[in-house]
């Protein structure tokens, strides 16, 4: 085996120690899925600050009942990670007024102040003061588990709580028993612990939870890019090149 190339973002999937003491190439494809799960999830925003999937639950139920909401530009949103999906986050918020952003990642990029209207910010405080969390950190040991009961129960009664990234950053359990208590207006949780998820999971029980089953990423165009991206890489390799976006 001289290489492994991942079609996609999320590298936890990988052994990269036992690659690396065999001397195998890992590349991935960073930047194919990022402007899709960028747009999803501001569209997982959209959806909830406006109670949209309540909405069409209780029009299928022939109810007519107008929802009152949120906008974007109106409240605080919290990004946790910004890399490569955060940025392009950053960026279709300037598109919705000036809402406040707040900013934590384990390596600030000052430089990002100047393109954004923006504040840095410890983890703590960012729970604490925003309306809007997403999440875009990769699955590292690091981050697993990264936000478990007291950090949920630290946020604001009707806060939401978004995960594009991965599951496991978020603990499924500890957001259960947090939203079973009526904290949290809601949350879009894309990425779950175990994939396919079974249909006893019990977040599935609340109708503010907009849940999809690990889509964010998946569009055509996003697709098409994935396989150029990995069977390039391929190709490269076996012309004893070096792959694109190799991560060792």
């Amino acid at each position: 085996l001289k290489l492994i190339s991942r079609v996609g973002i999320g590298l936890d999937s990988v052994d990269l120690l036992a690659a690396q003491k065999r001397g195998i190439k890992v590349s991935y494809t960073p930047d194919a899925p990022a402007p899709a799960v960028a747009e999803l999830t501001i569209g997982l925003m959209l959806t909830l600050l406006r109670s949209a999937q309540l909405s069409n639950i209780e029009m299928h139920n022939g109810k007519w009942n107008r929802l009152i909401g949120r906008r974007l530009s109106e409240v605080t949103i919290g990004v946790i990670g910004v890399g490569r999906i955060g940025i392009r986050v950053l960026r279709h918020l300037q598109g919705f007024g000036s809402p406040r952003v707040l900013l934590n990642d384990i390596l600030p990029n000052e430089n990002i102040e100047k393109e954004f209207n923006v504040e840095w910010t410890e983890k703590e405080t960012l729970l604490q003061e925003s309306d809007i969390i997403t999440i875009h950190t990769p699955l590292t040991a690091q981050t697993k588990n990264m936000v478990k009961k007291e950090h949920l129960l630290t946020m604001k009664e009707d806060a939401i709580v978004i995960n594009t990234a991965r599951g496991g950053i978020i603990n499924e359990k500890d957001l259960y028993d947090v939203m079973k208590t009526g904290h949290l207006s809601g949350a879009a949780i894309d990425v779950f612990e175990n994939e396919p998820v079974a249909p006893d999971n019990p977040l599935l029980s609340f109708p503010n939870v907009l849940s999809t089953p690990h889509m964010a990423g998946t569009t055509w165009d996003t697709w098409r890019r994935r396989a150029e991206f990995g069977f390039g890489n391929m190709d490269l390799v076996l012309r004893e090149k070096s792959p694109l976006s190799i991560v060792n």
